[in-house]
């Protein structure tokens, strides 16, 4: 029976899968090798091995109700889209509140994680740890839940860029971006247009002296900001659109999704267009990007095809001459390199997890994976949804199907995701966020039932079914049943909108308003005077004109 788990990393998946194992009365063990919690999230000014980076002034694209773990609401007084050190922040008051630091053991890395001779009959792991003075321990779990993440290992494809070994410049990638001092006076190309090449140029074009912005396959981009000024995915992120999703063809989004999308900046006319449909992939989210494109601090050009020197040519025959940086916004590679390659399945070019979670090829299913995964939403309350299903799953309160029915699933999923969506062997992870947390909700037990919510609480129904689908929602009902969800689903626009509320009007006095209908009163009297002086005849006459005639007879 599992009892002893050990998490794998610290970050935002970490933190929910220890949370995770403490609901369900298990003893969980995490190692993080940095000295702190937060992942990608804690601001290093000299990258980590092994860790993704972040540069100084990245704020988050998911809007904070729709990024929170689902019984820990973000301070209300906190931005919409919050600056790294405020998520930071948030996961401090998370990991303090459910009182999860006093099971991480820092500055102590994986290095083996293997199972035991016995595991046919025990399902046991080794895990292999080394602490920073190099003191190598072995330790003995029941389970393992793997968090490190998917942007561990930065994607530098040098050999798809002929002539790169002449650059006369600096070159380096996204992972090394720390901020733009570097890029005064500079000419830059950024190769790569997703959300971190996007954030690049647009911050590198107020130092440098021109960015230019290289993409393969251009890009749908989407406003943060939506209608009437409210966080993008707090309006369209609802179980009604959902419903919508699944009734009507995918093609009429698409065609919609695009024609609402090209009325604000023609992405054909700002050399963004790309060759995919607007669902079939994640789209770049960022508001300044066409403002940058519009004034010329940005020009976006075609594939690289050559580089000679100082000199960059591109696809189309154009170039662009005296560089000075080119920046790499490639993507990152994934891999658990602490587990041995019989453990993990392959399925296409994947590594194969039942839903995104377990490997389905294993005598026992002591071992789980959180947080790796990608959708159009944030990972920590997908994380927080994995981490509550194999929390159950260790605790032997759900069972999983055969290894074979596994298999068949985590195949199905691959050509699903092949035929739904552009993949690359970077990005083999993509799901649905509604249908993925529903998906999973029903396996714990604790998907929102909407007929039962229509029937006994129908203005808990409407904020469900209208309002964003949030992750208060999966702590309604089943277990982890959480007696604040309810009020924290129909407070949540009110958080929103509390940190634009910065400024006051000044609210007028009783004697305000009299002083005002004094004005008016006086006002209007003055003017009848005045206009009686010089039309004596006027006013009498109108008078005359609406007073009731008598009826004809």
């Amino acid at each position: 029976m599992v009892q002893r788990v050990a998490v794998i990393g610290a970050g935002p998946s970490g933190l929910t899968s220890v949370k995770a194992c403490l609901e369900e009365g298990l003893e969980p063990t995490c190692f993080e090798s940095s000295d702190d919690i937060g992942g990608l999230w804690m601001f290093k000014e000299v990258p980590e091995p092994s860790r993704a980076s972040i540069y100084r002034s990245l704020t988050i694209n998911i809007s904070k109700e729709m990024m929170c773990y689902s019984d820990f609401p973000i301070p209300a007084d906190y931005p919409n889209y919050m600056h790294h050190s405020k998520i930071l922040k948030y996961f401090r008051m998370y990991a303090e509140h459910f009182k999860i630091l006093q099971h991480i053991r820092f500055q102590t890395s994986v290095k083996k994680v293997t199972q035991r001779p016995d595991f046919s009959r025990t399902g046991q792991w080794e895990v292999v740890t080394k602490t920073k003075d190099g003191l190598e321990e072995r330790h003995i779990f029941d389970a393992v839940i793997c968090c490190s993440g998917h942007y561990t290992y930065p994607n530098l494809p040098l050999k798809d860029f002929p002539g790169i070994e002449t650059f006369e410049g600096k070159y380096f990638h996204s992972w090394d971006y720390k901020g733009p001092e570097d890029m005064h006076g500079k000419r830059v190309v950024v190769i790569g247009i997703g959300n971190s090449g996007g954030d690049i140029a647009v911050e590198s074009s107020k130092f440098a002296e021109q960015v230019f912005m290289s993409t393969r396959r251009g890009a749908w981009v989407i406003r943060q900001v939506s209608d009437n000024g409210v966080p993008v995915d707090m309006m369209y992120n609802t179980r009604f659109v959902h419903i919508l999703f699944q009734l009507l063809p995918i093609n009429f989004f698409n065609w919609f999704g695009e024609k609402k999308l090209n009325a604000m900046y023609d992405h054909t006319t700002y050399a963004l267009k790309p060759k995919h449909r607007l669902f079939s992939q994640i789209p770049v989210i960022n508001d300044d990007l066409p403002l940058k494109i519009l004034s010329g601090s940005v020009i976006i050009k075609p594939n690289v095809k050559e580089i000679c020197g100082s000199t960059v040519l591109f696809d189309d025959g154009s170039t662009v001459e005296k560089v000075d940086t080119i920046v790499f916004a490639t993507g990152y590679n994934y891999g658990f390199p602490y587990l041995p390659n019989n453990v993990l399945y392959k399925s296409g070019h994947r590594v194969g997890l039942y839903k995104h979670v377990f490997p389905p090829n294993l005598e026992h299913t002591t071992l789980g994976v959180v947080g790796f995964i990608h959708a159009l939403g944030a990972i920590m309350p997908q994380a927080e949804m994995q981490a509550r299903w194999v929390a159950r799953v260790f605790k032997g309160l759900k069972k999983l199907p055969s290894n074979q029915t596994m298999i068949k699933a985590v195949d199905k999923d691959t050509k699903d995701i092949e035929k739904n969506y552009i993949v690359s062997q970077l990005t083999p992870l993509q799901v649905d966020f509604v249908s993925y947390m529903d998906d999973i909700a029903g396996e714990i037990g604790v998907r929102p039932s909407l007929p039962w919510l229509f029937f006994t609480d129908y203005q808990l129904f409407k904020h469900v079914f209208w309002g964003p689908v949030s992750s208060y929602q999966y702590r309604l009902m089943g277990p982890g049943k959480w007696d604040g969800a309810r009020k924290a689903i129909f407070t949540q626009f009110d958080r929103m909108y509390q940190p634009l509320k910065s400024r006051k009007e000044p609210e007028s006095s009783i004697t305000g308003r009299l002083v005002k209908l004094s004005l008016v009163i006086l006002g209007g009297g003055a003017a009848a005077y005045y206009f009686h002086t010089h039309h004596p005849d006027a006013i009498p006459t109108l008078l005359s004109n609406i007073r009731p005639q008598a009826a004809w007879r």
